[in-house]
């Protein structure tokens, strides 16, 4: 009699392909947003405290969003969503004023003028980010017993 194996199969995960590039950018972000804010913070943060308070937004922002597409289960599927929703909007919002009021912004933020320090990459990411976890919808990792569907 043959013996079949009762182990469980590997879950699959939505960090593959394409993805592991998304999450990538998201790591290289965060630590780049982390370092601008927390530099611009112990240095000059008297100079523009709103704008360097948005770096620091941004900072917790990406990593939010790099753990919660690493990490599996539903909980943080949701979080992606709503982080990258989160961070879509605030790109949107910052990229905006910073071009109608540059007085809002007397230093850049990590989100001034759509990202165009960080070469637009705050204003792709997120989009690109959206898009991805809209196609990895039923490809959820269900390793926690609290997340299995």
């Amino acid at each position: 009699m043959a013996s079949h194996d009762t182990a469980p199969s590997r879950p699959r995960t939505r960090v593959s392909g394409i993805g592991v590039v998304l999450v990538f950018v998201y790591v290289i972000l965060a630590l780049a947003a982390t370092g601008r804010s927390t530099v611009q913070i112990l240095r000059d943060f008297d100079e523009a405290p709103f704008a360097y308070s948005l770096s620091a937004l941004a900072a917790v922002v990406y990593i939010l969003a790099t753990v919660s597409l690493i990490v599996p289960g539903r909980v943080w599927n949701r979080i992606a969503w709503i982080t990258i929703g989160f961070e879509l909007v605030f790109v949107l919002v910052v990229g905006t004023l910073s071009l109608v009021d540059a007085e809002l912004f007397p230093r850049d933020t990590v989100w001034s003028y759509y990202g165009m320090g960080y070469l637009f990459f705050p204003l792709i990411t997120p989009i690109l980010g959206l898009v991805w976890l809209s196609k990895s919808r039923g490809v959820i990792r269900t390793d926690h017993a609290g997340d299995r569907p």
